[in-house]
């Protein structure tokens, strides 16, 4: 970026700036969803300003929104990442940018895409810009819990005080998210998408996962690759889909072979939402705004799905965002400096880069902590983002109520202890985000009182939120403090749908 002022503006040149010197920054980003149906990307420019210590996004443009490509497959049923390159290079182009130029960014796998076997390749597209994006392979529970931002069904039930269900419906698999006040207070995901069939333009089987196989064999119908399927066959392979959609999301009862298709835990609190909103590929159909079919079972799925809906009563509105509901539009950074009462043992630990956070709700009031209840907490918004195995370092957010007596302090360390479990015992840091002055207290009895052996990380004085993630960079020499750049998931504001782009 230039020095040279613009209307006004003065942005960042290197990294040898001051942040203290800076009140505005402009950056560039980029949002990719590879999918199993369908890819997508959006380009934005965001302006940054500081407030206080942090610097936040106060105006976001977006520059250039791709066509949304349907997922190209190889001969071998793998995801063709040549083809997903040339698409990807085509839109740099039309954007009229180059890697180089993009400052932050966040690309996201989804649905069966991330059980490709070359999801990794796929990944190693955007290696030499590694170091400015954050990657996620949603799991299920990531994905539903994106779709449900995104649509905007979060904000509709704040909004309408309402408990709002979206039902995301993709190329593999159907996500349901059911929001009260802001918040996803329950989520399922189940095995059933467009493209578990796929057929060419004769109606021909062409590729199958073993979920399409298990509807066809429901459906009595003996289809061999390469045979084709009719209007009538598809009707009854989508009707089964849609019944065990609607069963899901807490219609009737739930039979025993709509729960072996749950790839989550089926919903807590079963029964009619004030209001259902649908996003992802399918609800293009189901709201009319695509009637050409790509060669799946869009359509049809959509037709059932809506008449079983309304079957059931449900109140169904548009969303703010449909098949671009889980796109990243960027990866906005935020930019603050935690406090000189943190504890970092070893110092070696830092600086660490795009670690993803978690906001669990933990109840800090009470004099006595119940250690079980915050660990159990604790693991659940593990769960959530489907980061509950260890096998990446994750960050604790915390906001820390009451007095920090010793007692206090130990029952919630031992607390942290067992609720991440997981991670550390995988050698990961115990990183620790506090908005308190309380962050050294708590790393020094981590390690100092309870003989942790896995390196701490606890900073204070920085205001995080769920599906943020964070870098800590080194300690800075003349205060003690240390920088952090949060980067924050953020969805299109824009209602343009694009184009379906065929390879």
């Amino acid at each position: 970026m230039s020095d040279v002022p613009e209307c006004g503006r003065v942005f960042f040149s290197h990294v040898r700036r001051s942040l203290e010197q800076e009140d505005e920054i402009e950056l560039t980003s980029v949002g990719v969803d590879i999918g199993s149906s369908t890819s997508h990307l959006v380009f934005s420019k965001l302006l940054m300003e500081r407030l206080d210590n942090r610097y936040i996004v106060s105006e976001r443009t977006v520059l250039h929104e791709s066509a949304v490509l349907l997922t190209p497959y190889a001969a071998d049923q793998s995801i063709d990442a040549q083809a997903l390159k040339v698409f990807i290079d085509a839109q740099y182009a039309r954007a009229g940018l180059q890697p180089d130029d993009i400052d932050s960014g966040a690309l996201i796998l989804t649905g069966v895409a991330v059980r490709r076997n070359n999801s990794r390749a796929i990944a190693d597209l955007f290696a030499s810009q590694a170091g400015k994006f954050v990657s996620v392979s949603a799991g299920d529970a990531l994905e539903t819990t994106l779709a449900a931002f995104g649509s905007g069904a979060a904000a509709r039930s704040i909004r309408e005080t309402a408990r709002v269900m979206n039902i995301d419906i993709g190329g593999g698999t159907t996500k349901i998210a059911v929001c009260e006040g802001g918040e996803l207070v329950d989520l399922t995901a189940i095995d059933i998408g467009a493209r578990l069939l796929a057929l060419d333009d004769a109606s021909r089987l062409v590729r199958m996962e073993e979920a399409g196989r298990y509807f066809l064999q429901q459906a009595g119908l003996d289809v061999a690759m390469g045979q084709p399927l009719t209007d009538a066959d598809l009707q009854v392979v989508t009707d089964l889909m849609a019944s065990k959609i609607l069963e899901a999301c807490g219609q009737g009862v739930m039979s025993t072979d709509t729960a072996k298709l749950l790839r989550l835990p089926e919903l807590k609190h079963r029964g009619l939402p004030d209001v259902l909103t649908f996003s992802g590929g399918v609800s293009e159909y189901i709201y009319g705004r695509e009637v050409q079919a790509y060669g799946d079972l869009g359509p049809h799925l959509a037709k059932a799905v809506l008449a079983k809906a309304q079957a059931w009563g449900a109140k169904i509105v548009q969303p703010e965002q449909g098949i671009r509901a889980t796109v990243i539009g960027a990866s906005q950074y935020t930019v603050q400096i935690s406090g000189s009462t943190i504890y970092v043992e070893p110092s070696g630990q830092l600086p660490v880069r795009n670690v993803p956070v978690i906001a669990p709700v933990l109840d800090l009031q009470a004099e006595a902590l119940d250690v079980q209840a915050i660990a159990q907490a604790i693991r659940d918004a593990l769960i959530r983002i489907d980061m509950h195995q260890g096998e990446q370092a994750v960050g604790l957010c915390y906001q820390w109520q009451g007095s920090a007596t010793f007692a206090r302090l130990d029952a919630f360390c031992r607390a942290l202890g067992l609720g991440l479990q997981a991670i550390t015992e995988q050698g990961h840091a115990l990183l620790l985000v506090g908005d308190a002055d309380c962050g050294g207290l708590i790393g020094i009895h981590c390690h100092e009182e309870l003989h942790m052996t896995c390196p701490v990380i606890s900073i204070d004085g920085i205001h995080l939120k769920a599906l943020d993630f964070i870098d800590v960079g080194a300690m800075l020499e003349t205060s003690g403090a240390v920088p952090v750049v949060i980067k924050s998931l953020v969805f299109p504001a824009t209602a343009a749908l694009g184009q379906v782009h065929k390879v």
